[in-house]
């Protein structure tokens, strides 16, 4: 077996997937899908993809203040600039790699409205777009001759060496190494270091916690968006995505009482943005005394709720809610993260020869809150900026002979101890949902940096339970390192954006 590439792609996400179908042919090129090859969080993004293209009446202008009024104006302006005008080329390359996009009875494409948006520019696949986009691409790049995709191949350690990298990967209960010059981590976000979270199981922040331990800059960790209007079932830690989508066809925001109430928070009411929408339903509940919360579409016309949104409309009729019908039970859970491995406008990392684009990447377009939408159309940006930069680089560079690296693996070493995923998910829960608990931090931190030390310290067993668990003690680390900073450092933030437990 030649376990030599030219580009390894850590990720079969939107962002991996869409890197690899624009490196040039004549590189050789291994996608890494940590588990299922459409288990990533871009198979479950259900609103759609923003962008002007074709867009009579909207702007790339329009599109970016609407991203720095979202972003809390802290957007990079060269990398949103980029991502606004640069929209229509990747969406017009998606339609034409076989995406499927619903249309009107004119034939146009049809543009839905979503929160913080004030114009219709999001391109849908009913409302499973993110599935639609992964399985259309994953199809084309599995025609590449020169992409070889490993499903179940877990990412256990990198190192950088001379001319590139070496890969230790655990794929189907063997212990792999790879080398590659070049190498795009696509690993997606943090969602599993909460108790609650619409992310899938892939989500542990693999990637951005062997960028940090290589030295890469890690930037804004702790800006984490929770999305509003997650279905409210506890009994499962994958929590279901009701769309800002439907917010945007009109559904409204009730509380335990049945009555509306952005009206006291916001002037965009149910259109705010999503921090605006989850700060508003925690102040809500201080003031009810309650947790319970309702999105109500009721009033709409029931055959176009089941043919607008016949995913969520069949989910929640599994669980015994008809949404036509029925108010749906609805709480702010984790959903996205904003920051991540710190990178140019090229993907490029402070690391020579590392990219790393989507959830996992932090390119600024998203300021402190991301607007709806914009999280694929990132993906896609980005992944092939860093596709054109990395053939460029290689074109220059000529042929290379990447250096060797041994790793040792100790197949006898005990397996982790049980319950430590489940202690640093409860951590966090407590000391840092979408309002961070100032009198919780500080012991928070404390407690995950004690567990991380014992995993880097100690001999486990290196399989995905120790993979996992040592990345979600790193990403807790320093998401509470940095709300620390924040909270007791120089730059205080307004006593409204915290609350102390007990208020």
């Amino acid at each position: 077996m030649n376990n030599k590439f030219d580009v390894i792609i850590a990720g079969c996400g939107v962002a991996g997937l869409y890197g690899a179908a624009n490196l040039p042919g004549e590189l050789s090129v291994l996608v890494l899908s940590k588990r299922e090859l459409t288990l990533c969080n871009s198979s479950l993004a259900q609103g759609g993809i923003a962008g002007v293209y074709n867009s009579p009446g909207d702007s790339p202008e329009y599109h970016k203040q609407d991203t720095f009024i979202a972003g809390g104006h802290e957007n990079d302006p060269v990398s949103t600039d980029i991502l606004v005008n640069e929209a229509a080329q990747d969406i017009d390359r998606i339609i034409k790699l076989g995406v499927d996009f619903d249309k009107q009875p004119d034939g146009d494409y049809h543009r839905t409205l979503e929160g913080g948006h004030s114009k219709h520019r999001i391109f849908h696949h009913k409302d499973a777009t993110g599935y639609e986009m992964e399985t259309k691409l994953l199809a084309h790049v599995q025609t590449l001759e020169n992409v070889t995709v490993w499903e179940n191949a877990l990412m256990c350690d990198v190192k950088k060496v001379k001319n590139g990298f070496s890969f230790l990967i655990l794929k189907d209960g063997e212990y792999v190494t790879c080398s590659c010059r070049k190498t795009i981590f696509a690993t997606g976000g943090i969602g599993r270091v909460y108790e609650y979270t619409t992310n899938s199981a892939i989500a542990t922040g693999d990637g951005i916690a062997m960028a940090y331990d290589m030295g890469a800059e890690i930037k804004h960790l702790s800006y984490i968006q929770f999305h509003p209007t997650a279905f409210n079932d506890r009994n499962t830690r994958e929590c279901f995505l009701i769309s800002e989508a439907v917010r945007g066809e009109g559904a409204y925001l009730k509380n335990c009482h049945g009555e509306r109430f952005m009206h006291n928070y916001d002037k965009r009411l149910e259109l705010a943005p999503r921090d605006v929408v989850s700060h508003s339903i925690i102040f809500e509940a201080k003031r009810t005394g309650s947790d319970e919360f309702y999105l109500d579409i009721s009033h709409e016309d029931p055959e176009f709720i089941r043919q607008r949104f016949p995913m969520i409309y069949q989910n929640l009729l599994s669980a015994g809610f008809d949404m036509t019908k029925d108010m749906i039970p609805i709480f702010p859970c984790h959903h996205y993260l904003m920051g991540g491995i710190n990178v140019d406008i090229f993907a490029r990392t402070s690391i020579e020869g590392l990219y790393a684009c989507g959830e996992c990447s932090h390119t600024g377009v998203h300021g402190n809150n991301r607007l709806a939408s914009n999280s694929l159309l990132e993906a896609l940006v980005f992944s092939r900026r860093a596709a054109g930069d990395i053939a460029r680089k290689l074109a220059a560079e000529g042929d290379t002979e990447v250096e060797e690296h041994s790793f040792t693996v100790n197949q006898n070493a005990p397996k982790i101890p049980e319950g430590i995923r489940r202690r640093i998910r409860k951590i966090m829960q407590s000391a840092y949902f979408v309002l961070p608990n100032v009198s919780k931090l500080r012991e928070g931190l404390e407690e995950v940096t004690a567990i991380r030390d014992m995993l880097t310290q100690n001999e486990y067993r290196l399989d995905r339970d120790y993979i996992e668990a040592k990345s979600l003690a790193t990403v807790a680390c320093i998401v509470l390192t940095e709300a620390v900073d924040i909270a007791f450092g120089s730059a205080e933030i307004p006593s409204e954006m915290t609350y102390s437990e007990g208020e």
